[in-house]
């Protein structure tokens, strides 16, 4: 469908019921139901009120938060208001915080009560609750602002994993035409989407887009946890449910809750931000037998809209992202530099970002005839389905042999016993590097370390088969609910260490 919205803040289709319910927030036993007319008078009220507060066209409004109804109207309201949100991963440590709203020169910090130390001394702030929020706000119409082409609408900033957080700009065309594609073909009004992911992060920030552009409603949670997640599926009829795989990992550890809930409701999982293993999956619609999971891809700077079903009907092999999206261009660029089936994905999309704020450091990852370099590797086969392999940058070298920790990952998540895997390198004298891994096991089941070796042996290359591999009850995860390889390296080193001293003593 074509929307009749320009401004990103102002998605809701024409002739929606206003009463209708928007947004079910959830927190701490607590439960508030807003409706789309009165979410939308709240969004305008942010509006008025930003710009009462003599913010001018083009200002930084940061947002230092835990999801809720609030940190979603000032979004929309500062976008309405021709202001840019800048949503910030609140986990991130004080330093970085401080970093990104100063990279974003932001005028003004919204805040919740747990985040107001976070944020920055001399800064200008805005709490999202209570007498200051009630102060803030100025009821009344407001129409918003038309903007020009390729104007900001937002900046969401990287995890900063692999060094300082970049801020990915995007203009309200690039997004709404992703959420115009995500729109067609699909009665979405009807849906009861739930979303625990972080606003700040484009997994649960473009679903709550999508709804609001489709009239649908939203059960939205603070944030990530596993009994709560479960709770809001069976009490509120979820039908939607997204977030990265992860997340569903450690849901699935809650058997007893799971059993006796209700998951008939939900018809659809979009599992995006990781690839999904085969033993996961299977787990998962054994769990909601109902519904059907989609193995999504997509990137903050290009967007969720990159593939799709086959064009000719062909069913999608359960672990591949699908096929190219007609309305975007793919192409894989070999190791050599030339054009294959299996390279590092460059796409050319409308959703595409506008490049990277206030980074001059930075090459823009775009090649000189359009196309966003993702850096993602990944193999096409025959049928024109796309499996991701890894990162182009995770890569390293054992013995001068090129491993792909996502390779490894794979092969690991096929033993019956693997639930999860993380692979990474550790240094080795001889080798350069080793890999090592760390597996979450299936409910139920014990697999041991020289198990798993052997699987690794028997099914890969032996340069590719972990030389320790240790058994976790879960993965350490990062505030996008990724795992944090980080954390992991720490406890491999750590371990090691411990290991080889230990043996300099015997």
């Amino acid at each position: 469908m074509a929307l009749a919205v320009r401004n990103l803040g102002a998605l809701a289709p024409a002739g929606l019921d206003p009463d209708k319910p928007a947004l079910v927030f959830r927190a701490g036993g607590e439960r508030r139901v807003i409706s789309h007319g009165v979410f939308d008078a709240l969004t305008d009220a942010v509006a008025r009120g930003l710009l009462r507060r003599g913010l001018t066209r083009g200002a930084r409004v940061g947002v230092l938060a835990a999801n809720s109804i609030e940190f979603l109207a000032l979004l929309c309201g500062a976008m309405r208001a021709g202001l840019v949100a800048v949503p910030v991963n609140w986990r991130f440590p004080p330093a970085m915080v401080a970093y990104v709203l100063d990279n974003a020169g932001v005028a003004l910090v919204a805040h919740d009560e747990a985040r107001a130390e976070a944020v920055p001394a001399g800064l200008p702030r805005l709490p999202l609750e209570g007498a200051g929020w009630e102060a803030f706000l100025d009821p009344g119409p407001f129409e918003p602002v038309t903007p020009a082409e390729k104007e900001s609408a937002l900046f969401l900033y990287t995890s900063g994993s692999t060094g300082r957080p970049k801020g990915v700009v995007l203009s309200h065309q690039s997004q709404l035409w992703i959420v115009e594609q995500r729109l067609r073909g699909a009665a979405l009004g009807e849906e009861r989407f739930l979303i625990a992911a972080p606003l700040y992060h484009m997994n649960g920030l473009a679903l709550a887009q999508l709804a609001l552009a489709a009239g649908a409603t939203t059960v939205l949670l603070p944030q990530f946890g596993q009994s709560e997640y479960i709770t809001a599926i069976g009490e509120e009829r979820c039908s939607w449910l997204t977030a990265v795989p992860p997340m569903f990992a450690m849901l699935l550890r809650e058997r007893a809750l799971l059993a006796r809930t209700d998951t008939r409701s939900v018809r659809s999982i979009r599992l995006g931000s990781a690839p999904v293993s085969e033993a996961l999956a299977d787990d998962i619609l054994r769990a909601f037998p109902t519904a059907r999971l989609i193995n999504a891809y997509g990137t903050t700077e290009a967007g969720p809209v990159v593939f799709g079903p086959h064009p000719d009907g062909k069913p999608t092999p359960r672990l591949s992202v699908g096929c190219a999206h007609p309305a975007v261009r793919l192409r894989l660029r070999t190791a050599t530099g030339g054009l294959g089936d299996e390279g590092v994905l460059e796409q050319w999309t409308p959703g595409m970002m506008n490049g990277y704020h206030a980074r001059p450091d930075l090459r823009p990852p775009i090649t000189p005839d359009g196309y966003y370099v993702t850096g993602d590797v990944m193999r096409r086969d025959l049928d024109g389905f796309f499996f991701v392999i890894g990162r182009a940058d995770d890569m390293f070298i054992s013995g001068g042999e090129n491993i792909f920790p996502g390779e490894v990952e794979a092969v690991l998540e096929r033993h019956p016993n693997v639930e999860q895997a993380a692979v990474l390198p550790v240094p080795d004298d001889i080798k350069g590097t080793k890999p090592v891994a760390f597996v979450v096991p299936r409910p139920g089941t014990e697999p041991s370390e020289t198990g798993l070796k052997t699987f690794v042996l028997t099914h890969a290359p032996a340069y590719m088969h972990p030389r320790r591999i240790w058994i976790l009850p879960a993965l350490p995860l990062m505030g996008t609910n990724k795992v944090d390889k980080a954390a992991l390296r720490e406890i491999a080193l750590g371990s090691l260490a411990v290991q080889d001293k230990e043996q300099k003593i015997l």
